[in-house]
């Protein structure tokens, strides 16, 4: 009792106690919560990971399963069709036959294996339930199947006499499973095999039947078992076990019973059983397995009807993680208690040299307030840092209220600062619209006038164009009429007269849309992809001259809507001009296609030529403006494409290096969209 009062004392007195006490009581208080938190947290993420490996586990096991049925389905498929056993039987050679099935029977290790014409199919009952199966049925239509057979003895003996005694197999008593009578099981667990042989006119004459007991079968559960449970699976001590049930009674097995022994005619839990085979579902758990807890994962077998008859199992020792678990949380705590230990340690030297400033700064303090009012009364905590603030009382609320004007102005003088600031933003923003508002204006002005003049060009040029192209048409179609056969050889050739004379009238039609464009388009869903490529086709001759390489890359998935011979138009016009800016010893030019944001489809022109001079750039889209020779171009080519795709909404840019070439991008909007969403768009 002394001792509390004593030490009560010292903390009421004492900082240094109290800051000691403050440190480790909500450490001391935190740790058991943290502890338990963190044991709970480690053990549901364990076991929930476990569990998680054993789900995976078992749907490995039931692949393997799965897949070993279909391999024997195969086997059997690949004897039914080999050359051998065609020819014996195309002979009726059944000692030959006999021998045959004999042979593949012992080396596939069959249960039983038997060739069944359709005179005894009509007579046979199956094996499993007096009369044929739907299985068997569908074999005779042709309808070759594989899946899990439950044989009675009467149907062991029918197929083979021995396999009665080798199935039978005493129940032997289990902790946890259902009450039951029966004291043997005497049944057997088949995949069976059903392959129809047919003739040469493919007629069912007769069905392999074949059987592989499950019963016993140690072969195949240690192949799924180590298929599942590899090298380095698990931690060491712990085993991975598959076992086949038949109902409810392990039959094939690798779970020991004891050393050297499986653990044949044991049965799974009551309630794994009725989860399982009375309800039909996937168990997924840590289940008490024969002898110890085991993370477990069971799923009903089904048989070729549909009936839930077995259990497949898979799942591996619990013991060994368990272990390794509570390895962890006793280092856990351990490491708790250690840390605890060390910070006591620290804080009680800690806080003598915290405090040793504080005292120098209590008799500063009484030293200058000496005779001075005291603004604090008296404190129920009697420590230094109590002594310290009733001295610190007065001087912050002086500084408290000098503090106050001073943010008091600040505040004022900030918003002042803010309203002008925001005023010179506002005039900034409407000067910068006006000035962009006169730039468009202008713009908008000078387009007019060039489209104007144009119009005025365009509309004598379709005249006089038309004319000589409408005889050109006509020659071809007499040259058509008189030649006939004698045509066929250049065909060809004349229909792609006749379709560039259909292109020069869609580029005069084109021509005068440009000045007075057309209210109603003939659209379609447009492949940028397969369009470029023909294109090519349009210039062969052009780029063979001047040893022009192409290069391509298609990367554009999207369609876009647009006039085709427009968009051809655009991209020959582009192309030419990359060509002509080639030297003569030719160069390289790069067309790709790609997708342009959200909004449709970019198609990039790029070449290796002269490139294009700065000043040039900003006219180049311009109306009779070329940097070509006299008499090799009108200037007409880009302004028209711009035109054409600016319709569309989409748009043109350029960008070039002189010497280095020129890079052309057509920006395509997947479908149509109007004036105002195009004028946004373009700012993208």
């Amino acid at each position: 009792m002394k001792l509390w009062r004593l030490l009560f004392r010292k903390i009421q007195r004492s900082v240094r106690y109290k800051v000691l006490l403050l440190v480790l009581l909500p450490l001391l208080l935190m740790m058991p919560l943290l502890l338990g938190a963190t044991v709970y947290w480690g053990y549901q993420l364990t076991y929930q990971q476990l569990f998680i490996k054993v789900n995976t586990d078992l749907s490995v096991a039931d692949d393997v399963f799965r897949r070993l049925q279909q391999d024997y389905l195969n086997r059997l498929a690949r004897f039914g069709e080999s050359y051998a056993f065609r020819t014996l039987l195309d002979a009726g050679d059944q000692a030959g036959i006999s021998r045959r099935l004999d042979a593949l029977r012992r080396e596939e290790q069959l249960a039983y294996l038997q060739l069944l014409d359709l005179g005894q199919l009509d007579g046979f009952p199956d094996a499993q339930s007096g009369r044929q199966s739907p299985a068997l049925q569908a074999a005779i239509r042709g309808q070759a199947s594989t899946g899990i057979a439950i044989f009675s003895p009467e149907d062991l003996r029918r197929v083979d006499p021995h396999l009665e005694e080798q199935v039978r197999l005493p129940l032997l008593s289990t902790p946890y499973a259902r009450p039951i009578q029966r004291q043997q099981e005497n049944r057997g667990m088949m995949i069976r095999v059903l392959y129809p042989v047919r003739d040469t006119e493919e007629h069912v004459i007769a069905v392999m039947d074949a059987g592989v007991l499950l019963n016993g079968n140690f072969a195949l559960v240690d192949a799924i078992r180590d298929l599942v449970y590899g090298k380095g699976s698990l931690l060491p001590g712990s085993i991975g076990t598959v076992t086949i049930f038949l109902d409810d009674v392990r039959i094939s097995t690798n779970v020991p019973l004891k050393p050297g022994e499986r653990a044949l005619g044991t049965r799974v839990s009551e309630s794994v059983r009725h989860s399982v085979l009375d309800q039909g579902k996937t168990w997924i758990d840590r289940a008490f397995v024969v002898n110890d807890w085991y993370i477990s994962g069971y799923e009903p077998i089904l048989d070729t009807s549909g009936q839930r008859v077995g259990i497949l199992y898979a799942g591996y020792l619990e013991q060994p993680f368990r272990t390794r678990l509570w390895d962890a949380i006793l280092f856990l705590v351990g490491l708790f208690l250690a840390l605890t230990g060390m910070i006591a340690v620290l804080v009680v030297h800690g806080a003598g040299v915290i405090l040793r400033p504080l005292e120098k700064m209590r008799e500063v303090i009484r030293a200058i307030s000496r005779g001075e009012k005291q603004r604090i009364g008296k404190l129920a905590s009697r420590d230094e840092l109590a002594e310290l603030a009733s001295r610190f009382d007065l001087m912050l609320e002086q500084l408290q209220l000098r503090s106050d004007e001073i943010s008091h102005w600040a505040t004022h003088l900030e918003h002042k600062v803010d309203e002008r600031t925001a005023e010179l933003q506002q005039k900034n923003a409407d000067l910068s619209r006006t000035i962009t508002l006169l730039h468009t204006t202008r713009d908008q002005l000078v387009a007019a006038e060039k489209m104007a003049a144009l119009g005025e060009l365009t509309a004598g040029m379709a005249h006089e164009i038309n004319n000589p192209v409408a005889v050109i048409l006509g020659n071809v179609d007499v040259m058509t009429s008189l030649l006939r056969e004698h045509a066929q050889p250049v065909q060809p050739e004349i229909d792609l007269i006749i379709e560039q004379i259909d292109r020069i009238r869609a580029i005069i039609h084109n021509l005068l849309q440009y000045a007075r464009p057309a209210d109603h388009l003939q659209l379609e869903q447009v492949d940028v992809n397969v369009l470029v490529a023909q294109t090519f086709k349009l210039l062969k001759h052009s780029h063979q001259r001047r040893h022009v390489r192409f290069k391509t890359d298609f990367g554009a998935s999207l369609k876009v809507t647009i006039n085709p011979q427009e968009l051809q138009q655009v991209l020959v016009n582009l192309i030419r001009n990359s060509i002509q800016a080639l030297p003569e010893s030719g160069g390289l030019i790069t067309i790709s296609t790609e997708r342009w944001a959200f909004l449709g489809v970019v198609i990039h022109v790029r070449d290796n030529g002269a490139g294009i001079a700065p000043e040039h750039l900003p006219r180049i889209f311009d109306p009779f403006f070329t940097t070509k020779p006299s008499g090799e171009g009108t200037g007409l080519g880009l302004s028209l494409s711009y035109a054409m795709v600016q319709r569309y909404g989409g748009h043109i840019t350029v960008e070039s290096v002189l010497g280095e070439g020129a890079l052309f991008s057509v920006y395509l909007l997947e479908s149509p969209v109007d004036e105002a969403c195009v004028s946004q768009l373009e700012s993208l």
